[in-house]
């Protein structure tokens, strides 16, 4: 077993600009959507909030039991779009703060046994709930349309095609060592790239598998329904796929969508805004970048919750 992640050593991503956008009072019931090693779960009992932390990922849950024992943190297991529901058996209906760091963690990477990175040979996994289709699962059993379509659309691989055609081809794959060199062989690739081309394999395939878009989607409702009046959300994002979703959820429940021509007739006013205007993207600056690289894709979006009631949601599939 993979030793626990000393929480001392590990710095969330930008995590003052996140305090600074929670803005947290002491005593506020705050939510830390993805736990992790309890990073920003730990900042945030340091500003005073009494914090209920999710993760889906059992090995987080497990190693970070002691740590949240000892901050006074409520850790559940479970995802963090399902927050209303399984705080609600907790007798929580409303919070001041939720917190979402999306996408995998760097415990994740770290370990080969996981399969989420080709950095270490292990097996084809990439499951963040360790249960469920893995990778393996899916390569070795979706047409190879199916594949390139997935390659394409959350890898925004533009060979997709050819590196399906490879995986078929070369199946079964049981391990990451593979399906790099397989992805490696049908791209090309030279050891002074400055990027290897397995990882846009490798990132679409996780994201399909773990549904993190989808996740993402129902995560942002969930955290709309539960905030209370003046309540902020803080959305910390890797790639354009999911700032794009946060981008635009926070745009609509803004009302900050395009205006029309006053040429043209008046659009019908839609529903109140949830959110007030959201606050200016905030990326990583050179002193954060130079002590954590896994930073520089990172954005950050916040927003402060309006009292307007939710509209209707769509149901969970």
């Amino acid at each position: 077993m993979s030793a626990p992640v000393d929480p001392d050593r590990h710095i969330p991503v930008l995590i003052d600009e996140v305090l600074d956008a929670l803005a947290i009072n002491p005593g506020e019931v705050h939510v830390d959507g993805t736990f992790g090693a309890g990073g920003y779960s730990s900042a945030m009992v340091g500003k005073g909030a009494k914090v209920f932390a999710f993760d889906r990922d059992p090995d987080a849950i497990r190693e970070g039991q002691a740590l949240a024992d000892e901050k006074g943190i409520a850790l559940i297991a479970g995802e963090f779009s399902r927050m209303e529901e399984l705080l609600a058996q907790r007798g929580v209906t409303s919070v001041a703060g939720v917190t979402l760091d999306i996408g995998v963690s760097s415990m994740q990477l770290d370990r080969a046994e996981r399969g989420f990175s080709f950095q270490g040979d292990g097996p084809l996994d990439m499951t963040m709930s360790q249960s469920g289709m893995s990778a393996a699962d899916f390569l070795n059993n979706a047409p190879e349309q199916e594949i390139a379509d997935v390659l394409y659309r959350y890898g925004e691989e533009p060979r997709s095609r050819r590196v399906a055609k490879a995986i078929v081809e070369a199946r079964p794959l049981e391990r990451t060592g593979q399906l790099a060199s397989v992805v490696r062989r049908a791209l090309g690739h030279k050891p002074h790239d400055k990027k290897d081309p397995a990882t846009r394999t490798f990132q679409a395939i996780r994201i399909h598998v773990n549904r993190e878009l989808e996740e993402l989607e129902r995560g942002l409702e969930a955290a709309e329904a539960i905030l209370e009046e003046g309540g902020r959300l803080a959305v910390v994002t890797f790639h354009s796929l999911e700032d794009r979703i946060v981008k635009q959820f926070l745009r609509n429940r803004s009302g900050g969508e395009a205006g029309g021509s006053r040429h043209l007739p008046q659009k019908k006013l839609g529903p109140a805004p949830t959110f007030e205007k959201p606050a200016k993207a905030v990326r990583p600056g050179e002193a954060e970048l130079a002590r954590n690289p896994r930073a520089r894709s990172a954005t950050l979006r916040s927003a402060i919750r309006t009292s307007a009631p939710v509209a209707t949601r769509s149901p969970r599939s």
